[in-house]
């Protein structure tokens, strides 16, 4: 992670340390299998969701490198799509609208979407809203990409019920089914990709089994098109 920048540690100031690798794991504190219904599962399908990694963060992530430890008999893919791709699909009009799009993000926002409870837990309201531009210029080659996710819950100057409209309108336009990619994950298997111009989800699997996939989220820098999407 080291080789692409900063990683992302998303805990407390008084309980940074080291840095540490995330587990997305259904495994439990007592190492057996979560209750499907339970917080720590509910979480997970949370990210069955389309999104894009710490767009909730002061600073979002610039990349991710996800690992597969643990791989249930069927399901648990991960799925993805390009969103600079997606960019350049879209009508100019669109695509303006886009650039001129104010997004505001919220992490409880896109859990409430699974459980109101677990929308209600620390975890997901301890960071205040982060607004973003839903159009990111990677400033190597000066293309553009959509920069939305479930997070988004709102857009400036639009209604909530406009905004979500809209936010949902360039989602399907980008996760269309012949534009996605869908990881069958095999043991020790490696993925990394560039959180600026892509939306990824995870896929449900068979709960009484354990899926567990680690990863390392490496933060933007200043040099890798921040200020572009910035709102202000």
């Amino acid at each position: 992670g080291a080789l692409f920048g900063e990683q992302e540690d998303r805990r407390r100031p008084e309980q940074k340390a080291e840095p540490i690798v995330s587990e997305m794991s259904n495994r439990d504190g007592r190492n057996r299998v979560a209750d499907q219904n339970g917080k720590k599962v509910l979480h997970l399908k949370s990210n069955q969701l389309w999104h894009t990694d710490s767009t909730f963060l002061p600073v979002p992530a610039l990349a991710n490198i996800l690992t597969a430890r643990v791989v249930p008999s069927s399901g648990g893919e991960t799925e993805f799509v390009s969103t600079r791709a997606a960019f350049t699909r879209l009508p100019p009009d669109l695509q303006q609208k886009a650039r001129d799009s104010i997004v505001t993000h919220r992490y409880a926002h896109s859990r409430a979407k699974i459980s109101k409870e677990l929308a209600r837990e620390e975890l997901f309201t301890m960071w205040p809203d982060q607004q973003w531009r839903a159009a990111w210029t990677n400033p190597v080659n000066g293309t553009e990409a959509l920069y939305v996710a479930s997070h988004g819950c709102s857009i400036d100057g639009m209604s909530d019920d406009d905004s979500e409209a809209f936010l949902a309108e360039l989602t399907a336009f980008a996760t269309g089914p012949e534009h996605v990619y869908s990881h069958r994950w095999t043991l020790g298997d490696v993925i990394v990709w560039d959180e600026r111009a892509t939306l990824h989800r995870g896929r449900p699997w068979p709960y009484d089994e354990e899926r567990t996939l680690a990863s390392i989220c490496i933060s933007v820098g200043p040099d890798d098109g921040f200020d572009s999407v910035r709102a202000a």
